[in-house]
């Protein structure tokens, strides 16, 4: 059985062949139309300028020869965090398969037993049979530096490969889709900082530490300068994601020990619902708490009282744009490609998402939204 098989699958529904599969290029051409994007129902929490970059994106390779091409996007996960990622990939290849430009799927890792160096190697071989069956552009949420290596090999022969969510800075990939960390930190950092009391107190945060991620570092470090730069202590407690249990006990001690007490919790990802749990087992049931992301267990907490408020990525953006991206370099080039995203461009290269923020107030409208769209986590 082949790694494909054995601990890849295609999201549902995907495998958007246009009728010019396997026919030559002039017959694609002939039967090409114009992209037409599926309308979002009207909402608040759509990103009103992001749209708007998109439209014109969309605009500028319709006015351009159409150049049929197959891509990949690779993706950690079909579930939870990575679902919204899905299902945006999945309607923008169905957009540009419809049109005629783009055949490909979306895959996802089924092996969740898998630790960081085994899906490492895992999707470095999945880039590789993705460029043997012929992929000319690529989007991907990569694992970490050991994909490095295939990525770069693939662009030196004039594949687009596109970057979302996690980047990969030291590759030579021309456009990352995701957020500014530490910018996204201190939006957060901010939120609570106004539910704080006056006065001495230390802010646990449940963040990240280890250089191995320096966008958990990055996250971490801009909610970290905001509390301290208002002279609050600060406790940065690294995730122990794969150990709820453990996880909650540690913050549990540190938030009894800490001297002066915890006046607030953030959690800075998807798992930092567990904030609710450490300040339950300490005691301290009203401490303000704020988090990232939009897991099922942080929107019962919200819908409670007990986070007041959380920050969304826009998962489902992420994977919208991989694929428009990767066909754009194509079809209109890098640089009108990058010409069109300067509104959300970032040193050239990485294309800002920003964050939302979502009041506890609002949960049951936000999670109402992303149904609309089919993006629930």
């Amino acid at each position: 059985m082949t790694m494909s098989r054995r601990t890849w699958a295609a999201a549902i529904g995907l495998m958007l062949m246009t009728a010019a599969c396997g026919a030559s290029d002039t017959d694609a051409a002939q039967t090409a139309a114009p992209i037409k994007r599926i309308p979002l129902p009207p909402n608040e929490f759509i990103p009103m300028e992001i749209e708007a970059t998109i439209d014109e994106l969309v605009a500028e390779i319709n006015k351009s020869a159409v150049q049929p091409m197959q891509i990949a996007v690779l993706l950690k996960s079909l579930h939870d965090f990575f679902a919204p990622i899905a299902t945006g990939a999945n309607r923008a290849m169905g957009e540009l398969g419809v049109s005629g430009r783009v055949t490909g799927n979306v895959l996802g890792s089924t092996d969740a037993s898998a630790d960081q160096e085994q899906s490492t190697k895992l999707q470095t071989e999945q880039i590789q049979q993705a460029l043997a069956e012929g992929a000319e552009g690529m989007a991907i949420t990569p694992f970490g530096e050991g994909n490095v290596a295939a990525l770069d090999k693939a662009i030196a022969k004039g594949i687009p490969v596109v970057t979302l969510d996690t980047d990969l800075a030291s590759s030579n990939r021309p456009i990352h889709v995701g957020i500014r960390s530490y910018d996204a930190g201190k939006t957060a950092g901010d939120t609570l900082l106004k539910m704080l009391p006056k006065g001495r107190g230390t802010v646990l945060i449940h963040g990240w530490a280890d250089p191995v991620w320096a966008d958990g570092v990055y996250r971490t470090d801009g909610a970290r300068d905001v509390f301290e730069n208002a002279d609050y202590d600060v406790l940065v407690h690294q995730s122990i994601y794969d150990d709820e249990a453990r996880d909650v006990e540690v913050m549990r001690g540190k938030i009894e020990d800490a001297d002066p007490p915890v006046v607030g919790l953030i959690g800075m990802f998807a798992d930092s619902y567990r904030c609710v749990l450490a300040a339950d087992a300490a005691g301290e049931p009203g401490l303000p708490i704020v988090t990232f992301d939009f897991a099922p267990q942080t929107a019962d907490y919200m819908r409670q009282g007990r986070i007041r408020a959380t920050h969304v990525q826009r998962q489902y953006y992420e994977g919208y744009l991989g694929p428009y991206i990767a066909y754009g370099i194509k079809s209109i080039g890098l640089d009108a490609v990058k010409e069109i995203l300067a509104p959300q461009l970032v040193k050239d290269s990485l294309f800002d998402l920003g964050v939302g923020v979502v009041p506890s107030d609002k949960v049951d409208a936000y999670n109402d939204f992303l149904g609309e769209i089919g993006a629930e986590q």
